[in-house]
């Protein structure tokens, strides 16, 4: 039997989900994953997802000294058992991500006409998560685990690998425009797609909701 650990960066830190499996098994195969990448877990703040396991003050306890002692810090353990749960709150542990809905920014007054924009001049990691009420433009790369969520356009001056939401309180006519597009996973509204329909290679690319479907087209700059 394969034991699944699937890892995903959030706003909090890494979500690590653990796959169905004997306790002792799925955890000696969640350490011998972070072993095998101790640089990238040193000092990351995790949730984990546990499912349907029980899970007493012993488990989860142990499992949270052993993270502790490979430089990583368990903050939040997330179940479907009540019981499980109740453990987690004993052990001073959080049973919920918090998902913080984007900001609203009140329009500014000024001669140039425009809107709300933040601007964002780094690289994005995994892990990194921007949630803002209006466009977001970066001046960097997204990263896989990464994640923006905005209420207008996003415009990434690089390549955008990790997850994107344009247009998140409902706005059909917000786009994605990218130097290099392979998102992990791109929404604009309430439409959703994972390897977007594509013109060309390797091309700036901007992407758009037309006739109810997400379509990317070449990105002329002009």
């Amino acid at each position: 039997m394969t034991l699944s650990v699937q890892i995903k960066g959030i706003k909090d830190g890494l979500l690590i989900t653990l796959g169905e499996g004997d306790w002792g098994e799925v955890q000696e195969a969640l350490l011998a994953h972070i072993a095998e990448r101790a640089s990238f877990f040193q000092g990351a703040r995790v949730a984990l997802e546990v499912g349907n396991r029980i899970l007493n003050a012993a488990d989860l306890g142990g499992l949270r000294d052993k993270l502790s002692d490979r430089g990583v810090i368990l903050w939040a353990v997330l179940s479907n058992s009540p019981k499980t749960e109740n453990t987690a709150q004993v052990l001073g542990l959080a049973t919920r991500l918090s998902i913080p809905r984007p900001e609203r920014v009140k329009p500014v007054d000024t001669n140039l006409p425009g809107e709300p924009t933040v601007l964002v001049a780094r690289t994005l990691r995994s892990g990194f998560r921007i949630a803002y009420a209006g466009h977001v433009t970066v001046i960097g790369d997204v990263n896989p685990g990464a994640e923006i969520v905005a209420g207008g356009s996003v415009v990434v001056w690089g390549k955008l690998r990790g997850v994107v939401h344009a247009g998140a309180e409902g706005d059909e006519k917000a786009v994605v425009c990218a130097l290099e597009l392979v998102p992990t996973q791109l929404r604009i509204a309430g439409h959703i797609a994972v390897t977007p329909q594509r013109k060309g290679k390797s091309n700036p690319e901007i992407v758009r909701v037309v006739n109810g479907q997400i379509v990317a087209e070449t990105w002329n700059q002009k």
